[in-house]
């Protein structure tokens, strides 16, 4: 038999064909399939050739006129009943992608929908669209992160370094104790040790800034507070033993090294070595030194980032510098949107206020700092606005701001939560280890 002839035969019975989908039997009349020529089903009546009929079914016989599809069955019923109807209707308990998915392999287009399942279906498939974009977006923050919240945690790559090193089983077993916390009641105790310290040091920090403590000399030249001096020694010098300690037990001394958390470290003891430095050229009274008394200021105001040291014990403050890290785009459209905003109202508030002469938003510039703190609502009161104009741009200044600030700040929150989630997932993991 030719296949062109499969569909064109005159007797009753062969104007119908057999549709065998997952084992589920229909016997369907051309003219009823014809009705959408555009959908499988009515392109296969259309078919004139063996290759055509199997690029649209799975399998046929031509015998017995049976046309076998390996789809669901359940699904199927729904589909017979579009070809009676000309609407197709949602399945119940059908994953609404599947759905689509079904659909698509049988040629129906979204338009068939009945009216009493369009709605549902759009916002089933939006819901189901923002889920899979957040998971996708989740699973690509987590991925490009990894790196970056793992160095922050003794990992089991870190512990496999360790296999064939010198003393190895002693460097593993402080540096274990020196990563997590959880791992033995040592641990908690060396932990608790490092944070007691760190808050000391900022103590020390705040007490050296209050005049009324401040000590003289004969010569009446400031001299340094003992107390305050021993304490600053003594935490410096356990954050240089604590920094030294884990450089040696360290399974890669480089990796070390790039860790965010010890640059920190770094950083928190290199002021007060410097400052010493720094002391001993100025007893030389070079002329060359005059400032060296400036550089040491600042040098010791740089103590103030031992605080960050408190990251190494605090899943939140890694997560939140993981979420900064990770959100230079939603910070960079904040600090756009607030340009655009503070250049715009800094120029409307200038032309309504600059013939007040009671007002102190007589220039541009000036307008800029009244906007900046405006739309981010701090509103020192230093400047303000006294024509009635200005104090109604100042209203809208103020709602626009809340709006500009209140967009990115969602996503960053929401990366932050994901990180934090992800942060407390290591730390509780490590902790069972």
């Amino acid at each position: 038999m030719v296949y062109g002839q499969i569909f064109h035969r005159h007797n009753p019975d062969e104007c119908f064909i057999n549709i065998n989908v997952g084992g589920f039997k229909q016997r369907i009349e051309h003219q009823v399939l014809k009705r959408f020529p555009q959908t499988r089903l009515g392109r296969l009546v259309c078919c004139s050739s063996k290759e055509a009929i199997l690029e649209l079914c799975d399998d046929f016989s031509s015998s017995e006129m049976e046309f076998y599809f390996d789809r669901n069955p359940l699904f199927f019923c729904y589909v017979l009943n579009f070809y009676l109807t000309g609407k197709i209707h949602l399945v119940d308990g059908l994953c609404v992608f599947s759905f689509v998915q079904e659909i698509e392999y049988w040629g129906i287009k979204e338009r068939h929908l009945d009216l009493c399942c369009s709605n549902k279906y759009y916002e089933l498939t939006a819901l189901a669209e923002h889920k899979s974009w957040d998971q996708r977006s989740n699973e690509l923050q987590l991925h490009s992160s990894a790196s970056s919240v793992e160095e922050l945690s003794a990992s089991e790559d870190n512990i496999e370094m360790f296999e064939g090193s010198w003393c190895a089983d002693v460097r593993r077993n402080i540096w274990i104790r020196l990563e997590n916390p959880g791992y033995s009641t040592s641990a908690k105790v060396m932990a608790v040790a490092s944070i007691s310290v760190v808050i000391i040091s900022i103590v020390a920090l705040c007490i050296h800034s209050m005049q009324d403590l401040h000590q003289v000399d004969l010569n009446e030249k400031e001299i340094e507070n003992p107390v305050l001096s021993f304490c600053e020694s003594f935490c410096v010098l356990f954050f240089s033993a604590e920094f030294i300690l884990r450089l040696a037990v360290a399974p890669s001394a480089r990796k070390f090294m790039h860790s965010p958390l010890n640059i920190i470290d770094v950083l928190s003891v290199m002021p007060y070595y410097v400052t010493i430095a720094c002391d001993i050229m100025d007893e030389g009274e070079s002329t060359d030194l005059e400032n060296v008394g400036k550089v040491v200021q600042i040098l010791r105001l740089m103590r103030v980032f031992r605080i960050l040291k408190l990251a190494r014990h605090s899943a939140g403050l890694r997560s939140l510098g993981a979420t900064l890290q990770h959100s230079s785009r939603e910070v960079g459209q904040l600090v756009l949107f607030l340009s655009v905003g503070i250049f715009m109202f800094s120029a409307l508030i200038y032309c309504v206020e600059k013939e007040c002469q009671e007002s102190t938003l007589q220039n541009i510039p000036v307008g800029w700092w009244w906007a900046t703190i405006s739309m981010t609502t701090v509103g020192y009161g230093d400047t303000f606005p006294v024509t009635l104009a200005g104090k109604m741009i100042g209203t809208l200044c103020i709602i626009c701001g809340l709006l500009i600030v209140a967009l990115p700040i969602t996503n960053i929150f929401n990366k932050f939560s994901k990180f934090y989630q992800k942060q407390k997932h290591i730390d509780s993991r490590q902790n069972n280890n």
